[in-house]
């Protein structure tokens, strides 16, 4: 069994968003350790179906520990940005009645020094989801240049100081590579001039390296376009995201795919040509005082849910 604690974040919110049918087709498309997806089949009849996806051996292999007398669940091992390929071999395109998504980083990767994503346990510096693919933080951090690491660290981390960072990240490197979590949260803690009250100085210097890392905002791209063929009529798309980058780009592409093709400004257009594909379901949902105090990872989360036309 997984040695870690898991609490699926806005648990009940999200089974409200895709609004299960006991024969529905669903597709969690970042499985994590579970939490929604047992939901998720706990509210399956025996004509629905689930398909999960997650582009950690880890939270496969949980998966299909949890899942292997359940012949209603599909487990693949892959990346959100090939969701849509997933679907349409199996000949689902247009048929699922719900996706989710819920971005960024598990508990279990967080509380799990090996996998060098927290800068609380000193570890390797890795940080990949897949650590069997491509290059860890570390190798990363040996070779990007100077400019490369500023834009990275202002782009992905929003971080202030990202040119006095990337400065000393590669002044160190020079003396000893950078390979553990410690190393480089000491780095960047001794070139921070200041920071937030109750936030460490490497908050947005990992959150940026490991988007980085893992192509995390490029999938995100790929992979939302591509959804929404997937659905059926009136089925559901509710995404989890857990800073800023992610949450702006859901809504955009909410908003953006709610107002239909794109046309030049002051050309008189009859509304019928518009051809929106999404309309939004609700507004931002954020957890509740009684989760964020059980769980205070939950904090930053926001839900956005659209159904399609």
């Amino acid at each position: 069994m997984d040695e870690y604690s898991h609490r699926p974040v806005l648990l009940a919110e999200v089974i409200d968003a895709l609004a299960v049918a006991s024969d529905g087709v669903y597709m969690d498309l970042t499985y994590g350790r579970g939490g929604h997806a047992a939901e998720i089949l706990a509210r399956l009849g025996a004509g629905g179906r689930l398909i999960v996806m997650d582009k950690d051996p880890a939270a496969i292999r949980a998966a299909r520990e949890r899942f292997a007398q359940e012949p209603r669940a599909t487990i693949l091992h892959g990346s959100y940005a090939g969701a849509a390929a997933a679907a349409d071999e199996r000949g689902l395109g247009g048929r699922i009645a719900g996706i989710l998504m819920d971005l960024g980083v598990s508990s279990a990767q967080l509380d799990d020094p090996r996998r060098g994503f927290s800068f609380r346990h000193d570890g390797p510096l890795d940080m990949r989801m897949d650590p069997a693919a491509g290059e860890s933080a570390a190798e990363w951090l040996g070779r990007v240049s100077e400019q490369e690491l500023i834009r990275v660290l202002r782009e992905y981390g929003e971080e202030r100081y990202a040119a006095r960072i990337a400065r000393a990240i590669t002044a160190e490197r020079r003396l000893r590579p950078i390979d553990t979590t410690a190393r480089l949260r000491a780095i960047v803690a001794a070139a921070h001039p200041a920071w937030e009250a109750g936030k460490d100085p490497a908050t947005r210097t990992f959150q940026a390296i490991r988007i980085q890392i893992n192509h995390e905002l490029e999938d995100l791209r790929l992979c939302l376009d591509r959804l929404v063929p997937l659905l059926a009529p009136g089925g559901r798309l509710a995404v989890i995201s857990f800073h800023s980058l992610e949450d702006r780009m859901v809504k955009r592409f909410i908003r953006d795919e709610s107002r239909g093709d794109p046309y030049p400004a002051g050309l008189p257009v009859p509304g019928a040509m518009l051809q929106p594909r999404l309309r939004p379901v609700g507004g931002a949902v954020h957890p509740g005082a009684a989760e964020v105090a059980d769980n205070p990872r939950a904090r930053s989360a926001v839900l956005r849910v659209a159904e399609r036309r």
